[in-house]
């Protein structure tokens, strides 16, 4: 596991560095597999944010905890992301005991409530692999957002599922 510790606002000491790579580097006994993990050390007025994304089988844990101590947020992220870790565990046994699948179809359409921006504040650019719905869903709790973009194995069609806010999950996909 190569572990890549940034620091923004904070100055980055031998004994913190060595702390994150303790601590998240117990991340490895759950895989081998991790790849490059990314830590961000930021510190905002009295708040001290520990951002870690960790790409793992196709797949991004991300944590994020903040507090008002550098060392106490960092323990709690890799909390978080050892809960994500055993969540994910279980769904995919869960998953392979049961080959069934639940329709995702969307119930109603999707309501904006809010009025659009006219402005882009963030590029972001990812990778779009190939997955199933279930997939998709399992992916978007474990990066923790509502929605998510991903390419529909079935179809070769990007598709979008996202949280419902009675949640339930919802698909849109393209019309054809």
């Amino acid at each position: 596991m190569n572990i890549i510790i940034r620091g923004k606002h904070i100055e980055l000491t031998d004994a913190l560095k060595e702390y994150v790579m303790k601590r998240v580097g117990k991340l490895a006994k759950y895989s081998d597999e991790f790849m490059d993990v990314q830590v961000t050390l930021l510190v905002e007025r009295d708040r001290h944010r520990v951002e870690v994304t960790a790409p793992l089988h196709g797949m991004i844990l991300r944590g994020e905890e903040e507090t008002e101590d550098m060392y106490s947020s960092i323990d709690m992220v890799v909390e978080k992301l050892e809960r994500q870790i055993d969540k994910y565990r279980t769904r995919i046994n869960k998953r392979m005991r049961s080959k069934v699948l639940k329709d995702h179809e969307p119930k109603q359409p999707v309501e904006v409530n809010e009025e659009p921006r006219e402005e882009v504040v963030r590029n972001k650019k990812f990778p779009a692999k190939p997955m199933s719905v279930e997939e998709a869903i399992m992916q978007m709790n474990l990066v923790g957002h509502n929605f998510f973009v991903f390419t529909n194995a079935e179809s070769q069609e990007m598709n979008v599922v996202y949280l419902r806010n009675n949640g339930d999950y919802g698909l849109l996909q393209p019309q054809t």
